[in-house]
């Protein structure tokens, strides 16, 4: 029976853990692995199926490969810091066991969401004889899986990729970011990129919009972002003309943004404090809600899709392929909010498809290169049902 090792406890890491937990029959014994065991122990209060725990830096990649060794894990689950990635997956290597992702490396002192640094681990998985499975939550992770099966079931050639994400839910907050508020916030302040007609084109942080009918949502506006899918669905894609991402964000939330950063507080390089170093965005961080506290008044839906346009036939084609989630619902079920839930469950079903031989290979690979159908199978089977709209 296998032996899962996760790390992380945040929201995202909760929701995979309770998932896998309910499917003993795939993920046999379970340990979960955090910075801070308390989470981890409220986590296993709240578990259907028994659960290890410990504490562990996860930046020791000694400690990593220790505790996986002690275990005689047969996978490894990072729901960690993107900043943690490299060191999960020297310990992978060591061990020689599987390794999956939802988010891609980045240093700490530069907000450069890039897979440079992971694509480099090719041969170093392929000599361990184990797969390295990028970028398995939602964006990235089941946008791509859409891409996958656009591409295989919809079309002979994509052209054109929108892919929007959409929270139309209320937590009651003035503020508060739906993951992590450091990577969050290190995400939407970095300058804007997309690809077009063969290169990448840069713009100003949040400086394009426009409003996007959401299926189920109705009309809102979205900012256009550069996220890390851009760039392996780019490598990965033939005939691709342009493809971009966009998010939305309200009003009170951009006047929020903008305020704090004029005055410093979205900086990432050290300040000195009262004698001491500071990083502005870790100090803002521990003053925002945790994310994973946010799901108890939590209401409304999200709405994340990807937008194709291209050829079928001879003849041109333009569908939505689509997820909505209620925040609602996902709080009832794992005590989670949307954005944490449709991060950890494809977390869960990638987990799934390397624990069951259904994808295989050695290496390192993003998502949209396995076959899709069994995932976007399990999507509809484990709480993400999906759409398809002919536009």
């Amino acid at each position: 029976m296998a032996k899962t090792l996760i790390i992380g406890a945040g929201g995202a890491g909760s929701v995979c853990i309770k998932k896998c937990a309910s499917l003993p029959d795939v993920f046999g014994s379970i340990h979960v692995a955090s910075r801070t065991l308390e989470k981890c122990r409220a986590i296993q209060a709240d578990c259907v199926n028994p659960i290890g725990i410990s504490q562990i830096d996860a930046d020791d990649s000694d400690a990593v490969y220790a505790l996986i060794q002690e275990l005689d894990a047969k996978i490894v689950i990072n729901l960690a810091l993107p900043y943690q990635d490299l060191s999960i997956m020297d310990a992978c290597i060591r061990a020689r066991v599987p390794y999956l992702d939802t988010a891609n490396y980045e240093p700490k002192d530069e907000a450069k969401f890039c897979y440079k640094w992971q694509w480099d681990y090719q041969e170093r998985f392929k000599e361990a004889g184990i797969l390295a499975l990028l970028g398995s939550g939602f964006d990235p992770g089941v946008t791509n899986v859409f891409t996958a099966y656009a591409q295989k079931h919809y079309f002979d050639e994509i052209h054109t990729i929108d892919i929007v994400d959409c929270n139309d839910g209320d937590h009651g907050h003035p503020f508060a970011t739906n993951f992590n508020p450091e990577i969050n916030i290190r995400e939407i302040t970095q300058r804007g990129k997309y690809w077009e007609e063969g290169e990448w084109k840069e713009i100003d942080a949040l400086s394009v919009s426009k409003n996007i009918d959401f299926p189920e949502v109705g009309e809102r506006k979205g900012y256009l972002l550069y996220h890390e899918e851009l760039e392996s669905l780019v490598k990965n894609i033939p005939h691709l003309k342009r493809i971009r991402f966009w998010m939305t964000f309200s009003d009170s939330y951009i006047t929020h943004l903008n305020v704090l950063q004029n005055v410093g507080m979205t900086r990432i390089d050290p300040v000195l404090f009262n004698g001491q170093e500071i990083v502005p965005l870790q100090f803002l961080k521990a003053l925002l809600p945790e994310p994973s506290s946010l799901s108890d008044n939590y209401t409304g839906k999200t709405c994340i899709g990807c937008i194709f346009e291209g050829i079928k036939d001879g003849e041109k084609k333009k569908i939505m392929i689509y997820n909505v989630c209620h925040h609602q619902a996902c709080h009832e079920e794992v005590g989670a909010q949307a954005v944490s839930y449709t991060t950890g469950v494809p977390a869960m079903i990638g987990a799934k498809m390397i624990l069951e031989n259904t994808w295989t290979g050695t290496g390192v690979f993003n998502i949209e290169e396995f076959d899709p159908d069994p995932f976007m199978s399990d999507l509809n089977e484990h709480g993400l049902a999906w759409k398809v709209l002919e536009l």
